[in-house]
């Protein structure tokens, strides 16, 4: 983070609307990045669920520099809590696959993706595609790191399963 993000994010924390207003625009992206893959068609719902948390919470942001930190842990528990709230964010049942060969399931992934939990989908999020380490996983997502490692497991094999029939 620049110290002109840094400056804005001060004075969106100051009461200045315009700062408030550019700053929410350059999280979006990020945001919606994040909550896409774990609440599926309910991203967007859950991506400006989150920014009203930025929105409301920035205040409490006690070290500018980890906007985008802070704002990925707002954005992952949204999300989470979106997709538990959607009817469709029921469990993988991995015994209903689709044939080998099913086109639709080779060409989406979001479809592999419905087949996981919130929660699954928040690990492979948080760690193969932000990258966060077993331990910044299980401080985000406020769980033991041991829980980590086996949503972690449980969720990469259930992704290759669907993926691969």
């Amino acid at each position: 983070m620049t110290d002109a993000d840094e400056s804005l994010v001060r004075r969106a924390q100051g009461g200045d609307t315009l700062a408030m207003g550019a700053l929410l625009d350059a999280l979006t992206p990020y945001v919606t990045r994040i909550c896409g893959p774990i609440a599926l068609s309910a991203g967007p719902d859950a991506a400006q669920e989150a920014l009203i948390q930025v929105f409301r919470n920035l205040r409490r942001l006690r070290e500018p520099a980890a906007l985008y930190g802070w704002a990925r842990a707002i954005a992952v528990r949204e999300a989470v809590r979106v997709a538990t709230r959607d009817a469709r964010a029921a469990p993988a049942d991995l015994t209903e696959l689709p044939s080998r060969g099913d086109p639709l399931l080779g060409s989406d992934i979001r479809d592999v993706l419905r087949r996981l939990s919130p929660e699954h989908r928040a690990i492979l999020v948080l760690r193969d595609v932000e990258g966060l380490d077993e331990e910044s996983a299980a401080a985000l997502l406020a769980v033991p790191k041991g829980t980590v490692k086996s949503r972690l497991h449980r969720a990469r094999e259930s992704f290759r399963k669907a993926w691969s029939s």
